[in-house]
């Protein structure tokens, strides 16, 4: 994989976990409505794909001094990666009560952050043990903040 490639790959799996995660907290514990959550998973798969693809391509671009193949690699690849990787998440909740896939959603996202984190920390020759706790507890800080942020949205309306 190429250095753009690599480069959109990364973000787009981190985006993809992260605010998938996130939205699928926020609605379950503001709504916890199955049809929501699957809604939701769909449109931010979709619409943040696009979006993530484009800051990707305006970030590469913005760098001067690339080749529009270079540009065009890190913009399909975030595009591909965000997509499939929030896609995913709909999986449980298509064939699992809502509790059950939230849990394996958690689960599925905390193997691929610690994956592509001990991936980074490797090839970055950092030590694995330090980048995987920054990331998984940034995750969980949005976990924590979209849950509370569900709540008293469905407190107050």
């Amino acid at each position: 994989m190429n250095k753009f490639s690599k480069k959109g790959f990364s973000f787009g799996l981190t985006s993809a976990v992260i605010t998938t995660l996130g939205l699928i907290t926020g609605l379950d514990s503001s709504t916890g409505s199955k049809i929501v959550v699957i809604s939701g998973i769909l449109t931010i798969a979709l619409a943040d794909a696009f979006s993530d693809a484009l800051g990707m391509h305006m970030a590469v671009e913005s760098e001067g001094n690339r080749r529009p193949a270079e540009i065009w690699k890190a913009t399909s690849a975030t595009f591909l990666t965000k997509l499939i990787f929030a896609l995913s998440f709909l999986l449980p909740f298509l064939f699992l009560p809502l509790d059950w896939a939230w849990w394996l959603s958690i689960l599925w996202g905390f193997a691929i952050l610690i994956f592509i984190s001990y991936r980074i920390a490797r090839q970055e020759k950092m030590k694995p043990q330090e980048v995987i706790t920054e990331h998984v507890l940034i995750a969980i800080l949005v976990l924590i903040l979209t849950y509370y942020l569900g709540r008293l949205i469905a407190y107050y309306i």
